[in-house]
């Protein structure tokens, strides 16, 4: 392929080439009965409808809803609005498309940061706890669970919900963390711990796929049993983990939400929990609010009242 052209850079009578997601594919029939394909495509940028009116049941076997492909195509206008007139589609992977520069970052939401820094400043933070215990506890299971965390979202709908989002949010805490427990005198390698694997049972509670949806796990039994029972399984594995420490980690998972009616099966019960509640509340209400800004449409200095929370927001000053 030649030049990859984003959603956001299309323009009536474009002709261009590029990966999208695939998020929606329909085969539908003309009113002069003919079949074509009514597709919906996204990528980090934007999305846009299209149409396959060729060949459609040739291309139809390449791709299926929720794969990334590769297309070539018409940018039209439909009702005043830009649509996709699709002259050639396929299904894109790394192994058939990387040397023309396809990357799933290009087509899903993703950390405006880098992954590999954010992985070795984690990795940095987790080296400097003087707890051998915890020290080696938590170095396992982010060893083990690497690839995923690389580019496991946060969430599904609600905050860090885009690829790299579960490292984002943990990195910024961890950060946030270090200041903190230091701040109150509490045991900063606890704190440091509770923050690394609280969120551990996202990692099974929600699918890393391109369209990112949960899992049957996720929705039988979530995400905070789930990491509870990552850490159990793990310290199992280790000789002569201290029992208090266990009993407090778990606590520290049960009850990072902080409220039952958060689905919280405890509320914090000693302070390096409630520290852990209150910094994870707080990185995730800071990211629902960057988002809310970034993502209005509205003119002036003022978001839309139609947001999480329910107000309108300030954005003149934030141009980011």
């Amino acid at each position: 392929m030649k030049t990859i052209t984003s959603i956001e850079k299309f323009k009536e009578g474009d002709t261009i080439q590029g990966f999208y997601l695939c998020v929606e594919k329909h085969l539908r029939h003309t009113r002069a009965g003919d079949i074509y394909l009514d597709l919906l495509l996204r990528d980090r940028t934007g999305q846009i409808p299209a149409k396959v009116w060729d060949k459609v049941e040739e291309f139809s076997e390449k791709f299926s809803a929720g794969d990334p492909v590769a297309i070539k195509g018409v940018v039209d206008s439909y009702r005043d609005k830009n649509q996709l007139t699709v002259t050639r589609i396929n299904k894109a992977s790394v192994q058939s498309y990387g040397r023309y520069g396809y990357d799933p970052v290009l087509i899903v939401p993703a950390s405006q940061y880098d992954r590999k820094t954010m992985w070795k400043d984690v990795t940095d933070i987790i080296r400097r706890m003087k707890n051998t215990h915890l020290r080696k506890l938590v170095g396992r299971i982010y060893r083990d669970n690497k690839d995923s965390i690389l580019i496991h979202p946060a969430s599904v709908l609600m905050h860090h919900n885009y690829r790299s989002g579960f490292l984002e949010h943990i990195l910024s805490m961890a950060k946030i963390g270090e200041v903190l427990a230091e701040h109150y005198l509490l045991d900063t390698d606890l704190v440091l711990a509770g923050i690394l694997l609280h969120d551990i049972g996202k990692l099974k509670e929600i699918g890393s796929e391109l369209e990112v949806s949960y899992t049957d796990e996720g929705n039988f039994i979530g995400h905070i049993v789930l990491g509870r029972d990552v850490l159990r399984d793990e310290i199992k594995k280790m000789k002569k983990f201290p029992e208090d420490i266990q009993r407090k980690l778990e606590h520290m998972i049960l009850s990072h939400q902080g409220k039952h009616e958060w689905q919280s099966p405890k509320r914090p019960a000693f302070p390096e929990a409630m520290l852990l509640h209150m910094i994870d509340n707080l990185d995730a209400k800071m990211n629902l609010m960057d988002k809310a800004i970034q993502e209005d449409t509205e003119e002036g200095a003022w978001t839309s009242w139609k947001n999480i929370f329910r107000t309108p927001l300030y954005k003149g000053q934030n141009k980011r």
